[in-house]
């Protein structure tokens, strides 16, 4: 009986990494950090810059020119805690309706997941770190424009009064902006993680932003305007994420005037209706995840 031939190991020559292997925090902060670069297309081809870039120089092109006007002795022309509320609604909704499927359909689409989670990552790891990449990236783009309208107004100060004017007008509006991108981009994410598809999900993203921003203006407009005192002009803007923070910062003493009716007695009603929002994100987030992770 003739034995049956033993098998042969061929050395292809890889090398082995002897190096250190890191743990669980070390794969989220890479993670982080990669998906925060690819928010504004670093380290990839140039029309992935391309939204924003533009989103950047529009955003902070009004700041320029506020700089500009201060200068030649105008006052201030804009509010640190609405900043153009218009172009600000228009650009983010842009913004993250474009960055935020980037961050999560093409790993959806190309089955990547089941290779992010043999790794030593918890089911919530993964969602954690798209959220904090995507919220620092909303937080860069809402707060640096607001730190050029400061530096352009103090440059003009005569006196050391007005520079702690500013300052104190300052510390609110970076509070709006944290508030904007904390909400924003949950909203983004959650909508983008529905499906795998890139073109889906910015539609998705896109659609459901100025629908219910444009449904919540026309419910606030129907009941008379932001000037009106009616309880359907103060409650319209819990339609809409975008109207349902200019209810709290209205409602948190914020002074200049906004796109939506003073909340009145409904204010706390706004600051609810936020937290509920944010945490039903969050949560649809995780849970979509979790189902992943388990699949």
């Amino acid at each position: 009986m003739s034995e049956t031939p033993a098998g042969v190991i061929h050395d292809l020559g890889y090398r082995r990494y002897d190096g250190p292997r890191l743990g669980r925090a070390q794969i989220v902060r890479a993670l982080t950090w990669h998906s925060f670069r690819s928010s504004f297309g670093i380290g990839r081809g140039v029309k992935a810059k391309i939204v924003p870039v533009l989103a950047c120089v529009a955003m902070c092109l009004p700041a320029f020119v506020n700089a500009f006007g201060v200068a030649r002795g105008s006052p201030r022309l804009f509010g640190y805690d609405v900043y153009v509320p218009q172009l600000r609604v228009v650009v983010l909704t842009i913004f993250v309706a474009a960055q935020a499927p980037e961050l999560v359909s093409r790993d959806l689409r190309s089955h990547v997941l089941p290779l992010y989670f043999s790794r030593p990552m918890r089911r919530g790891d993964y969602p954690l770190a798209k959220y904090v990449a995507l919220t620092a990236a909303c937080l860069l783009l809402i707060e640096v424009p607001l730190l050029i309208l400061y530096v352009g107004t103090i440059a003009s100060a005569k006196n050391g009064h007005g520079v702690w004017a500013e300052t104190r007008a300052l510390i609110p509006g970076l509070g709006v902006g944290l508030m904007w991108a904390v909400l924003m981009a949950a909203v983004g994410l959650v909508l983008a993680s529905l499906t795998g598809r890139r073109a889906y999900a910015t539609g998705i993203v896109a659609i459901s932003c100025f629908l219910t921003w444009t449904v919540s203006e026309l419910l606030i407009q129907a009941e008379g305007g932001i000037t009106s005192a009616s309880a359907g002009a103060r409650i319209g803007g819990l339609f809409s994420p975008f109207n349902i923070l200019d209810g709290v910062r209205i409602w948190l003493g914020g002074t200049s005037p906004g796109e939506d009716a003073n909340p009145g007695h409904f204010g706390p009603l706004y600051g609810v209706v936020a937290v509920l929002l944010l945490a039903a994100c969050l949560g649809g987030l995780a849970a979509r995840y979790r189902k992943l992770s388990m699949s």
